[in-house]
């Protein structure tokens, strides 16, 4: 059994885009609806009033999914964790489509558990 780890990065987004939490919830949505995921419990966000960037995170039955936003450097930084493999997801498209990012890096991790993966030496 291996989970699986996705760890995004965009930027050059529209700072706005950033700030709005509607937005961001309806990502989460997104997510969640494309890659029948279960929420236990709404979202959970907090505003940064300095920046008006946003932090969220959402308990998944399958692990979570969690962002931050820096308005201020145009970035977004997103994690989801899945206790059971899922298919890939087109984060660049979502992301340059609904937040204007330039660049957006995804690395996905798969996590064995039980016996851990042999090292390379």
């Amino acid at each position: 059994m291996t989970g699986r780890e996705w760890i995004v990065d965009a930027y050059g987004c529209a700072a706005d885009a950033l700030k709005d939490r509607e937005k961001l919830d309806k990502l989460f949505e997104r997510v969640v609806h494309v890659l029948q995921l279960h929420p236990v419990s709404p979202a959970q966000w907090h505003l940064f009033p300095e920046t008006g960037g946003l932090t969220g995170y959402l308990i998944l039955e399958e692990s979570h999914l969690c962002c931050h936003t820096f308005p201020e450097y145009g970035s977004l930084c997103l994690n989801l964790f899945c206790c059971k493999p899922r298919p890939e997801f087109n984060f660049v498209l979502l992301l340059t489509r609904e937040f204007g990012a330039s660049h957006v890096r995804v690395r996905r991790l798969d996590r064995p558990y039980g016996t851990p993966p042999q090292e390379a030496a």
